[in-house]
C-alpha cells in the first residue's frame, strides 16, 4: 500500500466484511462531514493558538506551567486532526489531506507526517502482528515472551518492571516522537522529504526561540519538560487502550480482514467526553474496519458493527477507560515476565 493512503481493502464479493460494509454504506456513514470538520478544525485551532496567546500574556511567570499543561492537551488535539487527515476522513483527495497533515504534524506539533503515515499504514494492515506491526515491535518495551527472553542486563530488568514504569516512560514519548521524526528524514518513505525537513526545522527553531525569549532559562527548560512530557503521556494514553492486551498474531494465524481487525482491537466505553479526550480512537474496532470513516460517524457505526459481530459469533471487546489501562498493564507485566 503506498504511503499516504489509509483506506479500506478491496472487498471480496460475498465475504463477511463485504456484507458489513454494505450495511454501513446503506446507513450513509462513509459520507464526508465537511461541516463537522470545519467546526472541529476551528475549535482546535482556537485551543492551540489561544494557548500560545496565553503564553505570551503570562510572560516570565511560574503560571506558565499551567499554560504548558493546557498546551499539551491542545497539541494532542491537533495531532488527532493530523490522524484524521492521514486517513482521508476529512477530504477524499490526497492534496488537501497531505496539506492538513503536514500543517498539523510537522509544523504545529513537530511530528513527521510522512514517517507516521508509513508506520501507521503498516499497523492498520496487520494490527498486533508480531512480525508486521511496528507498534508491537521490541523497543523500550516488549510485547511478547519471545521479545522478553531476548533481553539481557538492563533490558531484562526494564522488561520485568515495564508495567510499573509504563506511565513514567510515557513522559519521554514526546521527545521520542520528535527524535524519530528527524531520524526518519534519512530513509523512511516520504513523498515530500525536503518540505517535511524544512517544516520540522521551522517548528523546532520557532518553538525554542519563543520559549527561551519569553522565559528565563530555568523556567524555559521546565516549561518544555512539562509541555513535552504531558504531550507524550496524553498521546500514549490515547493509543494504549486500543490494542495492548489483545491477541498478538503470528505468521501461523490466517484470519480474514474482518476478524483480523476486530479480534485485535478494543473499544473504550464512554460518552462525548471520552470521544473528545481520545479523538474518536475509543471506537477502535469501527475505525480499523473503516479507516476513512469520518470521526463523528464512528459512534453511529458502533451498534451496526457490534450487532453484526454477534451474528457471526465474533468476539467484540469493550472496556471502560480505567479497565482498558488495567488490561494493557497486565499484558505488559505478563509479557515482561515470561514463565520460567
Amino acid at each position: 500500500m503506498p504511503v499516504g493512503v489509509l483506506v479500506e481493502p478491496t472487498r471480496k464479493r460475498g465475504s463477511d466484511f463485504a456484507q458489513l460494509s454494505k450495511r454501513v454504506n446503506a446507513a450513509g456513514l462513509m459520507a464526508r462531514r465537511p461541516g463537522w470538520y470545519a467546526a472541529k478544525i476551528a475549535f482546535t485551532a482556537a485551543l492551540f493558538i489561544g494557548g500560545w496567546v496565553a503564553f505570551f500574556a503570562v510572560g516570565d511567570s511560574w503560571w506558565q506551567l499551567l499554560v504548558a499543561v493546557f498546551l499539551a492537551v491542545a497539541t494532542t488535539q491537533v495531532a488527532f486532526l493530523g490522524h484524521d487527515a492521514g486517513h482521508r476522513q476529512m477530504f477524499r483527495t490526497r492534496r488537501p489531506s497531505e496539506v492538513t497533515g503536514l500543517i498539523a504534524g510537522n509544523l504545529a506539533t513537530g511530528l513527521s507526517y510522512g514517517w507516521w503515515m508509513d508506520k501507521h499504514t503498516r499497523h492498520h494492515a496487520n494490527p498486533n502482528h508480531e512480525d508486521e506491526d511496528p507498534d508491537v515491535g521490541a523497543g523500550a518495551l516488549v510485547w511478547t515472551h519471545e521479545q522478553a527472553s531476548e533481553r539481557r542486563g538492563f533490558g531484562r530488568w526494564l522488561a520485568r518492571w515495564q508495567a510499573f514504569l509504563f506511565f513514567p516512560l510515557l513522559t519521554l514519548e514526546g521527545l521520542n516522537l520528535h527524535y524519530a521524526s528527524f531520524r526518519a528524514l534519512k530513509d523512511s518513505p516520504m513523498r515530500h522529504r525536503r518540505l517535511e525537513a524544512v517544516l520540522l526545522v521551522v517548528h523546532l527553531a520557532v518553538y525554542l526561540a519563543v520559549v527561551f525569549t519569553v522565559l528565563s532559562p530555568g523556567l524555559a527548560l521546565l516549561f518544555i519538560a512539562v509541555h513535552q512530557g504531558l504531550w507524550g503521556v496524553y498521546m500514549g494514553c490515547s493509543f494504549a487502550p486500543n490494542h495492548k492486551g489483545m491477541p498478538v498474531l503470528t505468521a501461523e494465524d490466517d484470519l480474514d480482514y474482518l476478524r483480523k481487525q476486530v479480534l485485535t482491537s478494543r473499544n473504550v466505553r464512554g460518552g462525548k467526553v471520552v470521544d473528545f479526550a481520545l479523538g474518536g480512537l475509543n471506537y477502535q474496532i469501527e475505525h480499523h474496519l473503516f479507516p476513512s470513516m469520518p470521526r463523528p460517524n464512528l459512534r453511529k457505526a458502533q451498534p451496526i458493527v457490534r450487532e453484526y459481530c454477534a451474528e457471526k459469533g465474533i468476539a467484540y471487546e469493550e472496556a471502560g477507560l480505567i479497565d482498558s489501562y488495567g488490561q494493557a498493564l497486565r499484558h505488559l507485566h505478563e509479557a515482561g515476565n515470561p514463565p520460567r
